[in-house]
Order: C-alpha cells, then sequence, then structure tokens
C-alpha cells in the first residue's frame, strides 16, 4: 500500500509536495543545538529534489534564518518556529516570553517567537524534568502554551498556529493536494493531521528512542533516523 502511494507521488513529481523536519529528520540530533548540520549527502538529494517537484519545504522548530544555515540549501521554502513565523499576532507575546525566561533559574534558548529549556545534557535526567514540570506550571499561569519535545520544554504564545496550520498554508499557496510530511517529534503530528483529506498523502515517521507516542502509529511509513531518511530521499 505505501509502495503504491510512493510509486504515484513520484510518476507526477510537479503535483506534489515534499514537507521535511529538519532536526532529527535531516540533520543527526547533537548534544549542542548550535552545532547541528544537515550532511552533504542528503543536501545533494535536496537540491535534487528542489527541481524535481511541485514544492519542496521544511517546517521546522527553529527559526527560519537558523534553519536555512543548518540546511544549507537554496531553492527551498522555511517555515520556523512551528509555524507561528506566519502568524502575525505571534510577535505580540515577544516581550512576556523574554520576561518569562528571565524568571526561569534555567538556561534558555531564546528564539524571536518561543523559548526553550533543553535537558538533554543534564546528568539527572529526572530531577531535570521535574524541575522543567514546574516551569511548564508557571508557564500556563502566565498565559503561555508549554509542550515537551525531543529532551526539551518549549513555551509559546497562546496563538493558533503549529507545523499542521504551517502545512496547510504551504499546500494552498502552491496549489497541491498531494503531498509527503516527515517528522519525527510531537510536533509533528500536527502536520500529519493537516494531511487529512488531500488527493494522495504520505506522512513519515523518522524513528529514534525518543519518539513520542502516537508518531510510529500514526505514520504510513517509519524510517530509522536521518540515514533512513536519506535513503527515502533517494527514491523520491
Amino acid at each position: 500500500m505505501v509502495a503504491d502511494l510512493l510509486a504515484e507521488l513520484v510518476s507526477a513529481p510537479r503535483l506534489a509536495a515534499i514537507l521535511l523536519d529538519v532536526d532529527g529528520v535531516l540533520a543527526p540530533i547533537v548534544e549542542r543545538p548550535e552545532l547541528a548540520r544537515v550532511p552533504d549527502e542528503t543536501r545533494g538529494e535536496l537540491r535534487r529534489l528542489c527541481g524535481r517537484y511541485g514544492l519542496l519545504a521544511c517546517v521546522t522548530g527553529r527559526p527560519s534564518a537558523e534553519a536555512a544555515r543548518i540546511v544549507g540549501v537554496s531553492g527551498l521554502q522555511i517555515v520556523g518556529e512551528h509555524g507561528l513565523e506566519l502568524a502575525p499576532d505571534a510577535a505580540d507575546w515577544t516581550e512576556r516570553l523574554a520576561s518569562f525566561a528571565s524568571g526561569v533559574d534555567w538556561p534558555a534558548e531564546r528564539k524571536p517567537l518561543t523559548v526553550s529549556f533543553h535537558f538533554r545534557r543534564r546528568d539527572d535526567e529526572a530531577a531535570a524534568r521535574a524541575y522543567l514540570d514546574r516551569v511548564s506550571t508557571w508557564a500556563r499561569e502566565a498565559g503561555l502554551v508549554p509542550r515537551y519535545g525531543r529532551k526539551v520544554l518549549e513555551v509559546r504564545p497562546p496563538v493558533a498556529a503549529d507545523k499542521g496550520t504551517a502545512v496547510r498554508a504551504l499546500l494552498e499557496q502552491a496549489r497541491l493536494g498531494r503531498a509527503l510530511y516527515a517528522g519525527d517529534d510531537a510536533t509533528d503530528l500536527d502536520a500529519f493531521a493537516a494531511l487529512t483529506g488531500l488527493e494522495l498523502a504520505i506522512k513519515v515517521a523518522v524513528d529514534s528512542a525518543e519518539a513520542p507516542a502516537g508518531l510510529r502509529e500514526t505514520a504510513d511509513l517509519v524510517v530509522d533516523g536521518p540515514p533512513g531518511m536519506l535513503e527515502l530521499l533517494r527514491t523520491l
């Protein structure tokens, strides 16, 4: 069944979109987020796909400028901060997010529209998670929206935007009814849901030991980490 869907997608590439998360999908997860990089082999495949499909885009939690540096391929579209970059009212919360981060006793990765608290490098992960659970409660009390990802707590504004709204906007703009989306984290479930109702949709889970509940079960196809994603890109 999935093989048939892929064959149909590949047979008419100009009618389809390839939509991809970045970290954990194209770029391997690293201990320090600023060191992430898409491998040269994967970049080569992305360059090939840019000229082949109706749309090639990345939908990522990173700011789009930072994601562009990590991906290192011109010609593809990037929507950053889990779709918040397409929500004009998200910027209204910038100062409140900054103030919240300043009141948390934890190193914060401050982005234009969100703030992230990483705990991947913590020796006592249970203690770290317990503290960040408290941070999550404080965020909700402040009117913000907390959400866990892969070894990170992200706090964002209460704006109706996510990877799903970004996917729908990209497809509507490009006037495409066929799409493949690949993701590895909880926020990618929103993107999976956004493919409902398309003429042709393929949901790809990029698997890892940190995969969230529901990712594999919701996907049409599961690949093993960024190397598995690279092999899939080679077939498109």
